[in-house]
């Protein structure tokens, strides 16, 4: 297996670095041709964006920047340089789980692949799979993820193992555990009615809830104290599952603990029209609307991320809007789900402040924003086809300042700009999606697959050079998975069988879901066919 310890030197992440000549994307300005910039970053941070910023670049001696030499210069003249890409929602524990599934309505893909369905995976798999995540994120040019991760059980030892695999792979993450403490079955419409008694207990899909709110806001808070700022680049948040998962108690927990501290929240929901559903049918004190219930117990407001949104109300998206909290919207995972479209011009036309995610590798299968850009400019007009946004320059914007601000990093991370962390990512101009160069938001978002990434550079440090990992030796930890595949592949045959004898409760709930009443619809036509 590999060793604790990085399989390559790590570059430093105190040396100073000259960007030179690339086309540095200002998201406030020019988008289609961004002017030609020198970056200087110095610890980490970027001192400076402008022209010509180095003497003694021609004349073959160390090139200096104000007196100061420049230890590292990197010649961006084929480059487009863009802030480094916000995953501002994503889960790593089903890294190994990409391609396994089909498209699966959501309520049936939870239990063939969360965390609670599967017996106690091994420190060498916790290992492997978030460094695999986030090798992946990185070559897509991602610089920072908002890991909500299910852990079951959630052992100290086990997050020590995660925590420094990230640190290892010099990825930028806003880490946070996923809990609540009400039982799947208890908020998955007709589940109660028609699956076996017996089985129920098993399938808490989610969350794990051997604990009641108190005790898991207190387990939280232990970990956090031993880990937080343990490492320089992994910051903390709070994760509620979802609202309906979680208690009154349980949230007001949060909020208190959030707001004392200024810690971000994430949670998911409408993802489906299952959670809507509930929502409607169990929580008419707040009006059948999950949004008022999390307002209700103090947790809609700048600290608030919520991810997913499908369903949602018009006047719900008022309310977040005036709130100031943030949406991460996740189109493909959505449609793999068959979750349906959120309302993306309504976001945008409020104001809500939008960021974007790539979800589950499992029901996304692809780390990659490029992917999600593309699917958030396009999908709006299957809503409104008179829509004008969301633009391409939209899509960028949620894919970087967006996705800063909704993982708590807003005026750290998302910009060019002098005060800011160097993460950035530098596109191959050489490419074929950039040949002939037209516009820089539209090619990227419509063009790019992810081919393009040459340098990957988090916090200052080079994590990604000529289009490869630095950080990690790939080979090797492709070696190390296949070792730990044939386990895995056992018990994912096994919990897959056993969703399978569901299958006949499972399609009938799902039946009863869709003849149920709503009064949103997030398909383009009604009633799906069986």
């Amino acid at each position: 297996m590999l060793g604790t310890e990085p399989t390559r030197p790590m570059p430093r992440s105190d040396a100073t670095i000259l960007i030179a000549g690339g086309m540095v994307y200002d998201q406030y300005g020019d988008t289609d041709r961004p002017a030609r910039a020198d970056i200087l970053i110095v610890d980490g941070c970027i001192e400076a964006v402008g022209s010509d910023l180095a003497s003694g670049m021609d004349a073959g001696a160390t090139p200096t920047v104000s007196g100061r030499p420049v230890d590292v210069v990197i010649d961006a003249r084929d480059r487009l340089v863009l802030p480094g890409l916000v995953n501002a929602h994503y889960h790593s524990h089903d890294a190994l789980l990409k391609g396994c599934f089909e498209t699966i309505p959501r309520e049936t893909w939870l239990l063939n692949a969360l965390p609670p369905n599967y017996p106690r995976r091994s420190r060498a798999e916790l290992r492997a799979r978030t460094l695999l995540g986030a090798v992946e994120c990185l070559r897509s040019g991602i610089t920072t993820v908002q890991d909500m991760l299910t852990l079951a059980p959630m052992d100290a030892d086990d997050i020590e193992v995660i925590l420094a695999a990230y640190a290892e792979a010099g990825i930028r993450c806003v880490f946070s555990l996923q809990v609540g403490d009400v039982h799947g079955a208890k908020v998955t419409p007709f589940w109660e009615q028609l699956l076996p008694r017996e089985m129920l207990g098993g399938l808490s899909g989610v969350v794990s809830i051997d604990a009641g709110g108190e005790a898991l806001v207190k387990g939280i808070r232990a970990l956090h104290a031993r880990f937080d700022q343990r490492h320089a680049n992994i910051s903390w948040g709070l994760a509620p599952s979802s609202p309906e998962r979680c208690s009154p108690a349980l949230l007001q927990a949060l909020a208190k603990w959030s707001d004392e501290a200024g810690i971000p929240v994430f949670t998911h929901i409408y993802e489906s029209r299952a959670t809507t559903l509930i929502a409607r049918q169990k929580f008419a004190a707040w009006d059948g609307s999950l949004v008022k219930y999390l307002a209700a117990h103090g947790l809609l407001g700048p600290n608030t991320t919520l991810a997913h949104g499908v369903w949602m109300q018009p006047s719900e998206i008022r309310l977040i809007a005036d709130a100031g909290a943030n949406v991460v919207l996740n189109p493909v995972s959505n449609l793999k789900t068959r979750s349906g479209v959120a309302p993306i011009g309504q976001y945008v036309e409020a104001g809500v402040h939008l960021g974007l995610g790539c979800d589950n590798s499992s029901c996304s299968d692809a780390q990659n924003l490029f992917q999600v850009m593309k699917a958030f400019a396009g999908l709006s007009a299957v809503s409104n086809i008179t829509a004008e946004r969301p633009s391409a320059s939209d899509a960028l914007f949620a894919a970087t300042a967006g996705g800063a601000r909704a993982v708590g990093l807003n005026g750290r991370i998302g910009r060019i700009a002098p005060g800011y962390r160097a993460d950035l990512t530098l596109l191959d101009l050489n490419e074929l999606a950039f040949i002939p160069f037209n516009s820089a938001a539209r090619q990227v978002v419509f063009s790019e697959s992810g081919s393009s990434v040459d340098t990957v550079i988090v916090d200052g440090r080079i994590v990604v050079r000529d289009g490869k990992v630095t950080t990690v030796d790939v080979g090797a930890l492709r070696r190390d998975i296949e070792g730990l595949m044939d386990n895995l592949r056992e018990d994912i045959a096994a919990v897959g069988a056993r969703t399978e004898a569901l299958r006949p409760q499972l399609t009938e709930a799902h039946r009863r879901t869709w003849e149920s009443s709503l009064e949103v619809n997030r398909y383009v036509s009604g009633m799906p066919a069986e």
